[in-house]
C-alpha cells in the first residue's frame, strides 16, 4: 500500500532527513516524494496542528522540544507505556508473547551496529507491546506520544554503553508479560523509560558542553 504524504514526511523527520529548525517547503516535498502539492499542503497543515511544525514568519519549520517539553513528554510516556505493559500481561495472546520474545532475541544481533537500526527495532518492540495491550484508545495516545518523539535529534541508543542494558531491560519486560505479572511488567517498563530519559538528558548535556 502506497504511503500518504503525511507518513512520508513524518518518516523523513524520524530518519533525521529533516531536523528541528529545518524549513519545509511544499514544492520541494512534493518533488522529493513524487506526489502533488495538495496532499503535501494538507499533511503540513495537519502536522502544524499537532505541533510537529511551527511557524517562522510565513515558513513552516520542524519544531524542537525544549527541556520542559521533553520532561512533560517523558512523564506521559512513562505512565502510558507502563499501563500498556500491565494490560499486555493481562491480554496478550501466547502468539503475541512469542513474537515479543523473538524480537528481543533478533535485536541482540544488532548490538554494536548502527544505532538507528537498533532505534527502529526498539520502536517495533514498543509498538508490539502497545498492540498487545488490546486497548485501542491507549494505542492511539501512545502513537501521538511517539510521533512527538520524532522531534528529538538523536536516539538514546546512540549513547555509549546504552544498547546492551536496554535490551536486557526488554528481556525483563517480556519475561514479566509472559509470566502474566502485570505489576512487574508495569514497573519494568516504567524503569526502562526512566533510564532512556536519563540517558537522553546525559546526551543532551554532553552536546551542550561541546558547543
Amino acid at each position: 500500500m502506497a504511503k500518504d504524504a503525511y507518513t512520508l514526511i513524518l518518516e523523513a523527520i524520524e530518519a533525521g532527513v529533516y531536523k528541528p529548525g529545518d524549513r519545509l517547503v511544499e514544492s520541494e516535498l512534493a518533488d522529493r516524494f513524487g506526489v502533488s502539492r495538495t496532499p503535501v499542503r494538507e499533511a503540513l497543515q495537519r502536522m502544524e496542528t499537532q505541533a510537529m511544525l511551527t511557524r517562522d514568519g510565513r515558513s513552516l519549520i520542524v519544531a524542537s522540544l525544549d527541556h520542559n517539553q521533553l520532561a512533560e513528554l517523558y512523564a506521559v510516556r512513562t505512565e502510558l507505556e507502563g499501563l500498556a505493559a500491565r494490560l499486555a500481561a493481562r491480554h496478550a495472546t501466547e502468539e503475541e508473547v512469542r513474537v515479543l520474545q523473538s524480537m528481543v532475541a533478533e535485536d541482540k544481533a544488532l548490538l554494536g551496529g548502527d544505532p538507528r537500526a537498533l532505534s527502529r527495532a526498539n520502536k517495533r518492540f514498543h509498538k508490539q507491546i502497545h498492540l498487545a495491550s488490546h486497548n485501542r484508545f491507549l494505542v492511539q495516545q501512545l502513537d501521538l506520544v511517539h510521533r512527538s518523539m520524532a522531534l528529538m535529534t538523536n536516539t538514546s541508543f546512540a549513547a555509549v554503553g546504552r544498547d546492551v542494558p536496554a535490551l536486557a531491560e526488554h528481556d525483563g519486560i517480556v519475561a514479566a508479560i509472559a509470566a502474566r505479572d502485570g505489576d512487574a511488567a508495569y514497573e519494568a517498563l516504567r524503569a526502562h523509560i526512566s533510564k532512556a530519559y536519563e540517558t537522553r538528558l546525559r546526551v543532551d548535556a554532553g552536546a551542550l558542553k561541546m558547543r
